[in-house]
């Protein structure tokens, strides 16, 4: 899927300077980026707004006897 993306000057001239050193293209290292970190990011910003939803109590927790009764673990 095409996605566009405005980078700083800055980020844009490395890019740049990489894929010409490097002969692949700066869609590749886009690409790559974001498949090595997208999981980091989910993780991070998910856990964010998680915790702002228990903050401003739209959420409640749970003990964790309570969450593990209910599953069945083999030991």
């Amino acid at each position: 899927m095409p996605t566009s993306v405005r980078l700083p000057n800055e980020y844009e001239q490395r890019l740049d300077y990489l894929a010409k050193r490097t002969g692949r293209s700066k869609a590749f290292y886009i690409k790559q980026l974001i498949m090595e970190h997208l999981d980091d990011l989910e993780d991070v910003y998910l856990a964010e707004q998680r915790l702002e939803q228990l903050r401003q109590g739209n959420d409640e927790l749970i003990k964790g006897d309570e969450f593990w009764s209910g599953l069945d673990v083999d030991d």
